[in-house]
């Protein structure tokens, strides 16, 4: 069997690391497998998969009409054109698709086609909720409904895919008629509480899996390090925080709130993925790593994991400081709470920094971790 994957990148970032993944797992099973992506270097080992759609440019210019007519997924017609012509050649039994809005394929042209292909299995998983909206990827921090209907006048035209104008209703519309239609296509979400959105929406004529995200527990494990004596918190307990991107759905406010509440003298904050000089003194900020294995020891060195992230599908950070040893405190907010195991991990209510010390102080009891 031929299997072809689509993502925005290929063995680089979450999606693209799941989709790696799976990819190695097909090609185990004695299957042909090549991953399309849209942009950002592919690691070595997943080279042998890899098969660029368009180009940096190509990306850029996307990006920028998108921001200029609120189109995104409709630019790009040449690159498209190019990988449609090289997919009819490799003609795929299973095509298999994750994050097709990075500003790198032209979805109208791509439906088409795998409409035009009646036998061809189609897997989609949708790791947020732009397939269904007019724009947006997540509409719980906005408190918009409108996508159970029909967006328009989006709230959210500035965010991610940002744009100048407001084409929400037009959007709407032409993904429901695109991604409506296929013969035989499932969805794979990775929450529950994303799969019961699909079956409000527009996509709840396809068959929706829920199949939980996974970590490579042989990196996320509990790992010593001098992470405390390099930064001079031996007899701290360190409160930390990690993110990809610190935008304000993912909490920043209420780690400087908490930071306000907190004893100094016995408590510190330490947040990854970060770079910002107005926060306290105090507040200790680590550049963005990709380094999993140290990321695996800042996780192990810390007492609690905080994540006030108001609006999330399943986020792996949590289940990344939970099997490295680390209590988590999460907000109750799309499939957060999914990814809670630990007895000693709890869900509290989205922005209660209260709640969220008095849980820290309990978690923290039995004193700073040394190692």
């Amino acid at each position: 069997m031929r299997v072809l994957f689509i993502n925005v990148q290929c063995g680089r970032g979450s999606h693209g690391k799941i989709a790696a993944a799976q990819a190695e797992e097909y090609e185990r099973q004695g299957h042909e497998v090549k991953i399309a992506y849209g942009r950002d270097d592919v690691p070595e080992n997943y080279k042998k998969y890899a098969v660029r759609i368009g180009s940096t440019l190509g990306v850029y210019c996307h990006a920028l009409l998108t921001r200029l007519t609120d189109r995104n997924g409709f630019f790009s017609r040449g690159a498209t054109r190019r990988f449609l012509f090289w997919a009819d050649e490799y003609n795929p039994d299973l095509l298999w698709l994750h994050n097709i809005h990075g500003y790198y394929i032209n979805i109208e042209m791509l439906f088409t086609w795998i409409k035009s292909r009646p036998s061809m299995k189609v897997m989609w998983t949708l790791h947020d909720c732009w397939a269904f909206t007019g724009h947006c990827g997540f509409f719980t921090f906005a408190k918009c409904e409108k996508w159970r209907t029909h967006c328009e006048h989006c709230p959210q035209r500035h965010a991610y895919p940002a744009s100048f104008v407001d084409n929400s209703f037009r959007n709407y519309d032409d993904k429901r008629r695109l991604f409506t239609g296929v013969k035989d296509m499932t969805l794979i979400t990775p929450s529950q509480w994303l799969a019961d959105l699909v079956s409000q929406s527009f996509l709840k004529e396809y068959p929706c899996e829920v199949r939980h995200n996974e970590i490579d527990r042989n990196i996320f494990r509990p790992s010593a390090s001098d992470f405390r004596e390099r930064y001079g918190l031996a007899g701290k307990k360190i409160v930390l925080g990690v993110a990809n991107r610190w935008e304000p759905r993912k909490g920043l406010g209420d780690f400087v709130r908490l930071f306000e509440i907190l004893n100094p003298e016995k408590f510190v904050i330490v947040l990854v993925g970060l770079k910002h000089d107005k926060l306290p003194d105090n507040i200790i900020h680590i550049d963005r790593t990709s380094n999993q294995k140290e990321l695996a020891e800042i996780y192990t060195a810390a007492d609690v994991f905080f994540n006030p992230t108001y609006e999330d599908n399943y986020p792996t950070v949590n289940l990344e400081a939970e099997a490295c040893g680390t209590p988590v405190i999460t907000y109750r907010t799309g499939g957060a709470p999914e990814t809670i195991q630990r007895e000693d991990s709890c869900v509290i209510d989205c922005g209660d920094v209260e709640a969220a010390k008095e849980a820290i102080e309990q978690i923290c009891e039995g004193g700073a971790r040394d190692d």
